[in-house]
């Protein structure tokens, strides 16, 4: 026997497990207080509290059951469930019982049910009631009672009348102290026809639900009699019905699911009502169960909880899941199913077309909020009473999908070439119309490295220096690759777009003249102007530039030169001094400055040194010796920026009678010149031979020879001119090109 049982526990160690239930476990009405009825193991974690079994209820009431015990063997949980010491089984009396488990591990909480059906059992008969306890039963009589009365009958479970009719008492009787006697009784049943007992029908129909609970109340039956008791003869046993002894009420033993038995859609009960003392005096009754269709369970669905994930470019139609779903209480009855969106997304999304979750429009996700979840519910409803429902939770995601390439347009930028390092010149702009939309970088293919692109940004930046003369327009391929737009992180789409960069002129050379010093001897004819020269300037590193401006800002102290354009001309048309043969000498500076639109106007200043010769002849050539200064000479521009002083009121008195003071005595020193220069009048013909013998003997008309000529001794110049008074002006042929001198008056030429 404890071989036995050790098998019982490892079996059941191996197979029990809560999840398993509900549990189905015969017992027989033999079994009494203590007996083991199921074995449970369980497995929790070390980590957690104790874990709990409880015994929640049981159906029908009763105490015949202990609390289950739970011990820890081996590393699981074993739990136990035993008869109490009041348990008493009687399958005539319930032969079902429904008992609720709840098993607690931590937060993990788990219940269940635990059925015990009672099996008959024809070998044992159980006294029971009074008779049966320890105590026993007492009988009171009166001492007057006379041999041969009715004491008790005893009533043992399932004896019928045809059984043995004879009976056989030992008695013994005690009176007094310690006196005694026993004796023997036969007691001998005579079958007596009686019509006292009797029903107040011979037959009734009863419709009961199939959702009864065990020990649920069906019918109660009447009888005419005193001190009736009642009994089931048919079917013997009944294994769903059961009848109270004393009050004839009619019970239910067992579920009476008829998905699970439908054999007890009908069931048919011979009830007997008999006298308690006369058991022979008894009447039947013929009762008809009819098991009613109660809608007990919901429709069960496979699988219970939708998730599915699919792309955004899903075609429409496309099946998610098929459900599969049965009425329990019905099998393969027709159920309804319905679509019901819990969030707020879009419900022409999805459809349901049976038992099959479809796609049923285009599932965007380019539009923040469009998509990405949808929740729903799948209900699915039986058509029995009361109407059952089961809910299937759907959740399906929708993965966005890289469809579209990012783009820029094509754009122009300008920039000065003198702007410096790091200078923003625009910025590319890219869309996608994926989401998140414009999610973008931005990088160069191949570009000149002078220019530079923000990733993030897209912004342009300058990097190096530029020069509009060696480069005007830069061409710049920005590349476009967006990112986080998939499922996929690897999952990339790219575009491009062309950036024109023009580079803006900044005028940043300044002209340069060639020569930048001149030195020239006219001769100039009186009351005619004559052309100096040109200004020849050019700015070597921008050819194109060729629009200049010019202006004498210095040395014209008599307004004796002007500019037509880049020509000096010498204009003797204004007032001169009464003595035009007089030579004098211009140090002219010439402003030359870029005329163009670009910013700021450079310039340069050209020297021309001029010494002109005046003549009083009508007509005569005019000769120009030049001087010329090689152009690596470059002048020299001196700013010099002069303080601004205010002096005191007494200052300006003192300065004021000095200066006047100072005018005397210029005066006086003119007076003395004009004295000189009227001397020099008297001989006016001499200069001009001496400068024009000068010519003659091949110099090269340096400012350094120039100024000898003055140096000739006043007597040694008749000797020199005497042969030459005949010849006073030099030309050269326009033919031959040949030099010669010529006679203003007379028209001689003499070649030289």
């Amino acid at each position: 026997m404890v071989l036995l049982r050790l098998l019982v526990l490892l079996f059941a160690l191996v197979v029990s497990d809560l999840h398993s239930l509900p549990w189905f476990i015969n017992v027989s009405e033999s079994q009494g207080p203590g007996t083991v009825l199921q074995f449970f193991s369980f497995n929790c974690s070390s980590y957690t509290p104790t874990p709990t079994l409880e015994l929640l209820n049981v159906q029908p009431p009763t105490t015949f059951f202990n609390p289950p015990s739970l011990a820890r063997w081996q590393g699981t949980y074993v739990g136990k469930l035993t008869l109490s010491s009041s348990a008493r089984l009687d399958a005539l009396m319930v032969n079902h019982y429904k008992l609720w488990l709840k098993f607690t591990c931590g937060n993990y909480v788990t219940e269940g049910p635990l059925f015990v059906d009672v099996q008959r059992d024809l070998s044992h008969i159980q006294c029971a009631g009074q008779f049966a306890s320890p105590a026993g039963e007492m009988i009171r009589v009166p001492e007057t009672v006379r041999p041969g009365a009715r004491l008790y009958i005893l009533l043992l479970p399932g004896l019928e009348l045809h059984r043995a009719q004879v009976f056989q008492l030992q008695i013994s009787v005690s009176f007094g102290q310690r006196q005694s006697c026993q004796g023997m009784v036969m007691v001998k049943v005579l079958p007596v026809s009686s019509s006292q007992v009797s029903f107040f029908e011979q037959a009734q129909n009863i419709t009961i639900p199939e959702n009864l609970a065990p020990g649920s109340e069906v019918v109660e039956v009447w009888a005419r009699g005193v001190n009736l008791r009642y009994e089931i003869l048919s079917p013997m046993p009944s294994p769903f019905f059961s009848i109270g002894h004393a009050d004839g009420v009619v019970r239910t033993t067992a579920p009476l699911e008829l998905a699970r038995t439908p054999g007890t859609v009908v069931s048919r009960l011979q009830v007997k009502a008999f006298e308690r003392h006369q058991p022979w005096d008894s009447a039947e009754l013929n009762l008809t169960m009819n098991v009613r269709l109660v809608n007990l369970w919901p429709p069960r669905c496979l699988p219970a909880l939708l998730v599915s994930q699919i792309p955004e470019t899903a075609p429409v139609g496309t099946v998610l899941t098929t459900l599969t779903c049965e009425d329990p209480d019905s099998v393969g009855a027709t159920l309804d199913y319905k679509l019901w969106f819990r969030s707020s997304s879009d419900p022409a999304s999805l459809c349901l077309y049976d038992r099959v979750l479809e796609v049923n429009a285009t599932l965007d996700c380019d539009t923040p909020g469009s998509c990405f979840q949808h929740a729903a519910s799948i209900l699915v409803l039986d058509g029995g009473q009361p109407q059952m429902t089961t809910e299937v939770p759907v959740l399906v995601m929708v993965t966005p999908v890289n469809e579209f390439s990012p783009a820029c347009a094509s754009r122009m930028f300008r920039v000065r070439e003198d702007a410096a390092p790091h200078t923003l010149l625009g910025s590319v702009v890219g869309t996608d119309m994926d989401y998140p939309h414009d999610n973008i970088e931005y990088y160069t293919s191949g570009g000149p490295p002078t220019f530079a692109v923000d990733r993030l940004s897209g912004e342009v930046h300058l990097l190096g220096p530029l020069d509009y003369e060696q480069q005007r327009v830069y061409r710049l391929t920005v590349l476009l690759i967006d990112h986080g737009q998939d499922q996929n992180p690897n999952c990339h789409r790219s575009g491009s777009c062309t950036i024109t960069i023009e580079v803006e002129d900044v005028n940043d050379h300044a002209p340069e003249c060639e020569p930048p010093f001149q030195e020239l001897t006219i001769y100039v004819p009186l009351g005619r102007s004559v052309e100096v020269t040109k200004v020849s300037c050019r700015i070597p590193q921008e050819p194109q530039r060729l629009a200049f401006s010019y202006s004498i800002v210095g040395g014209n102290s008599q307004n004796r030169f002007i500019l037509q354009g880049a020509m000096l001309v010498h204009s003797d048309l204004v007032l001169g001094p009464f003595w035009p043969e007089q030579r004098n000498t211009y140090e002219l500076l010439i402003c030359v400055a870029d005329a163009g639109p670009s910013i700021p106007h450079l310039s340069t200043t050209a020297t021309i040194v001029v010494h002109p010769v005046f003549s009083k002849a009508s007509r005569e050539a005019t000769s120009i010796h030049r001087t010329t200064v090689p152009s690596m000479m470059t002048p020299m521009l001196v700013t010099d920026t002069e303080a601004f002083w205010q002096p005191q009121p007494w200052f300006v008195v003192v300065l004021t009678a000095t200066g006047a003071l100072l005018l005397l005595v210029l005066g006086w020193l003119l007076g003395r010149l004009l004295q000189g220069l009227a001397h020099l009048l008297q001989a006016p013909s001499k200069l001009a031979q001496a400068l024009l013998l000068n010519t003659i003997q091949g110099t090269k008309g340096s400012l350094e020879g120039f100024m000898e000529v003055p140096k000739m001794e006043i007597s040694q110049a008749p000797s020199s001119i005497k042969g030459l008074q005949h010849y006073d002006g030099r030309a050269q042929d326009s033919r031959t090109g040949r030099d010669y001198l010529f006679n203003t008056r007379m028209g001689a030429r003499r070649w030289l």
